[in-house]
């Protein structure tokens, strides 16, 4: 599919009129900005968990085409103290407060809207880490986690990996200390951080194990997710490489996991990474996330 195609998928629902109605959602006491695109009378819900420091708006145009694609109803948020659910400058927030509170309200409140319906759920990075350790998973139909994965810093290539080890030992806690949140705009890492994620982001990359032994997080979830697991992974990417991505598997012991590597050159891209598998620009390659 080309970068136009996606716009227009059948004349009874065009992509570019599903309208993104604003919705706020409670998480324990916070509220959460979300945009929920929805066809008339959808037959799927599904909710996307954001990349740490990605704003839900980079979302909207996948939403949209997946909504038509699926005539599904998808809600999009933004984590606490980030994008239009607050600020992060003075922000207790942590990594868990996104990963397990955020991403299970906001499943929940999905689940009370469209009671019946079946549910998919789509995390890219932190958002299919997450999973792992939520509760109540065991109702969801599928979940399809995108670039997630568990990076110790030798686990990255050179020369991205020098980057690393100047982002997590020198400017990443220099700057934290000194500003009380990371700049991650100014370092090129979207946006800006609460001081807590980044703490506890740090921690699980710098000490091998370390994630899946954060009390924070609570522990793996035992059955856990028993559905569908789709672990996507981008040849390209240098932040969470494959086979990062395929450990993934290994904290879903009771699922159904599928490996899928996509190399943007088979979709005529040069490049994806990371984070821009849902950017419109690359919406050749979105059949391929969402692929039975």
């Amino acid at each position: 599919m080309s970068k136009d195609e996606y716009l227009q998928q059948d004349e009874a629902t065009p992509v570019a009129e599903i309208p993104a109605q604003s919705v706020q959602i409670d998480a324990d006491g916070v509220a959460l900005a979300g945009m929920l695109v929805a066809v008339p009378a959808p037959k799927l819900a599904v909710v996307l968990h954001g990349a740490t420091g990605v704003k839900a708006g980079f979302y909207l145009p996948f939403a949209r085409w997946l909504a038509a694609e699926k005539q599904a109803a998808v809600l999009l948020y933004d984590y606490r103290d980030s994008g239009a659910s607050g600020t992060p400058y003075r922000s207790p927030a942590t990594m868990t407060d996104w990963g397990i509170h955020d991403a299970t309200a906001t499943r929940d409140w999905l689940t009370d809207a469209y009671q019946g319906l079946p549910l998919w759920v789509i995390g890219h990075s932190l958002g299919g880490m997450a999973m792992a350790f939520q509760p109540r998973t065991q109702g969801i139909a599928r979940i399809i986690s995108v670039a997630g994965g568990q990076g110790y810093v030798t686990d990255h290539p050179w020369p991205f990996q020098a980057s690393v080890w100047a982002l997590w030992y020198l400017l990443g806690p220099l700057t934290t200390w000194a500003l009380g949140y990371l700049p991650g705009r100014r370092l090129g890492l979207g946006n800006d951080l609460p001081k807590g994620v980044f703490w506890q982001w740090r921690r699980w990359l710098v000490t091998r194990g370390s994630l899946p032994a954060d009390p924070a997080l609570g522990g793996l979830q035992d059955p856990g997710f028993t559905g569908k697991l789709a672990l996507v992974a981008l040849k390209d990417d240098v932040m969470i490489p494959p086979e990062a991505v395929w450990k993934m598997a290994a904290w879903h012991p009771h699922a159904t996991p599928e490996q899928r590597l996509i190399d943007p050159a088979d979709f005529g891209l040069k490049t994806v990474g990371h984070i821009h598998a849902f950017a419109p620009r690359n919406a050749a390659l979105w059949p391929r996330l969402i692929a039975p």
